[in-house]
């Protein structure tokens, strides 16, 4: 709080640890798991459930940067899930 202008701010500051805690690079190509997962989903649609049940299991607790991208694969798994659903009674019916 006492800084006068023109100062930097130290990154890892000795009073607020958690500052350096997501300095590391997001994981899968620096997406993150969440959004790697929808992105491969669309080839592969298990990915979607293999990343809600991250995401319902608390994933992004380790890294909330992580949250965004898990949720958006289980609106997914949902969607998609929906419309097997339809798409089989459509075609049994």
């Amino acid at each position: 709080m006492n800084q006068r202008e023109g100062d930097y701010v130290p990154i890892r500051d000795a009073e607020n640890v958690q500052l350096g805690m997501f300095d590391k690079p997001l994981p899968c190509f620096g997406c993150g798991i969440g959004w790697f997962s929808l992105l491969l989903g669309f080839v592969f649609p298990l990915m979607w459930y293999f990343s809600a049940i991250l995401y319902f299991g608390k994933y992004y607790n380790k890294d909330p940067r992580e949250r965004s991208g898990l949720a958006a694969c289980a609106i997914a798994a949902v969607v998609f899930t929906i419309a097997a659903v339809i798409a089989l009674l459509v075609y049994l019916l």
